[in-house]
């Protein structure tokens, strides 16, 4: 079977399990057992795979055309033009967070050596985007779980930045200390909808995902105490399921004296982020 045969053959069997881009899945994986670019892939398609790269081959199809999402299988995802290592004990980074990390890195910009906080960091993606593309930031990324924390020390290492990584429930992982910024990506799916979850997102970590009874329980707890952390006209950012953002703003002006305060789209032109800044 050469390189053209089998892509074509994953491409069905990925199709018919149900996978909702069946193509990319396929060559992804062909990619990183073959050691190869997208261009090499289509220009060397006649290259016979040989037995053991086949078997890993479909030892990894196996897996996704079961629900596994590829990035579990391959141990990575892309972010903001990063390569973080991934697992099934931290949420896989999506691209919507980007526009969380884009729009905190505009209200970094230009302060000489600010202070931040990424709450319930999972696997590093936001504290870690923000120290590389803003390296003056001193980041401090917290989570109330120690499996988190391994796979964010370990993208730490990765991506050889200096942060500040702190195991506890949300701020009770950093005491008094205040901040200029604060992220989060907080758990925001509401209880009863966690079973009909896509196949794929069954796979990642419910602690990552079960917001309570309607998804707010976290932004509550954030609005009650993040005015008790932010230095003097520091900021709050966090992400927002769909249909949630008017709420949590509405919770962080009452729970906050606010200068500003707003809501951004991301690029699917849905309520994205939710953002305040202290008096």
């Amino acid at each position: 079977m050469n390189i053209t045969d089998w892509l074509r053959h994953a491409n069905a069997v990925l199709a018919e399990a149900g996978c909702p881009d069946p193509e990319i899945d396929a060559r992804w994986m062909a990619e990183d057992v073959l050691r190869m670019t997208r261009t090499d892939l289509k220009f060397e398609g006649e290259r016979e795979v040989v037995p053991e790269e086949l078997k890993r081959l479909n030892a990894m199809l196996s897996r996704r055309a079961a629900g596994e999402p590829v990035q579990y299988i391959l141990q990575r995802a892309d972010f903001m033009g990063l390569r973080f290592y991934v697992d099934r004990r931290v949420l896989i980074p999506r691209q919507d967070t980007e526009t969380l990390v884009e729009n905190a890195l505009i209200a970094l910009s230009g302060m000489p050596g600010p202070t931040v906080l990424d709450l319930c960091c999972g696997s590093g993606c936001i504290g870690l985007s923000l120290k590389s593309l803003c390296p003056q930031a001193q980041v401090t990324m917290a989570d109330v779980s120690r499996d988190a924390l391994e796979v964010a020390k370990r993208n730490a290492e990765l991506l050889s930045t200096d942060v500040d990584i702190r195991h506890g429930d949300l701020f009770k992982a950093v005491g008094r200390a205040r901040f200029d910024l604060i992220a989060c990506n907080p758990p925001y799916i509401p209880h009863i909808d966690l079973a009909a979850l896509q196949r794929e997102v069954q796979y990642e970590p419910m602690l990552a995902l079960d917001g309570g009874r309607d998804g707010l329980d976290f932004y509550r707890r954030i609005a009650a105490e993040a005015p008790r952390h932010l230095n003097p006209g520091g900021a709050v950012y966090l992400e927002a399921g769909y249909g949630e953002a008017q709420a949590i703003l509405d919770m962080l002006r009452q729970g906050m004296r606010c200068a500003d305060s707003g809501i951004i789209k991301d690029l699917n032109h849905i309520d994205r982020v939710v953002w305040a800044r202290s008096v």
